[in-house]
């Protein structure tokens, strides 16, 4: 916004004043820069949700097997192999759940 002064009369230029809603701000649309736990949680969730996914998709591995043996197609090795990828999987994302469970649990013990 410029002000001049000619002969007394004072007057304002409006063509720069539209823009003083426009100021520039910080984009706030990463929070990674204003809070780096949220980041790093968010990089944890998205990570446990691939990993999941995984173990989402072994399992339907193994049934889609398991049902082509039961109609008579399909190999009975590969459905074996499969259902074991499928357990194995899902015992380990026990255990990792189970372990995130105690730690949480062992934080909340903390006293302050």
């Amino acid at each position: 916004m410029n002000l001049r002064i000619d002969s007394g009369q004072a007057s304002i230029d409006t063509s720069s004043a539209s823009r003083i809603g426009q100021i520039d701000r910080p984009d706030r649309s990463d929070r990674s820069i204003a809070n780096p736990d949220a980041a790093t949680a968010g990089q944890f969730s998205g990570e446990l949700g691939k990993a999941i996914g995984e173990i989402d998709k072994l399992q339907v591995a193994a049934d889609t097997q398991a049902d082509a043996v039961a109609h008579g197609a399909g190999n009975i090795h590969e459905m074996a192999l499969a259902l074991e990828k499928a357990d194995v999987a899902m015992r380990l994302a026990m255990r990792v759940r189970n372990k995130l469970v105690d730690t949480y649990n062992e934080i909340m013990r903390m006293g302050i």
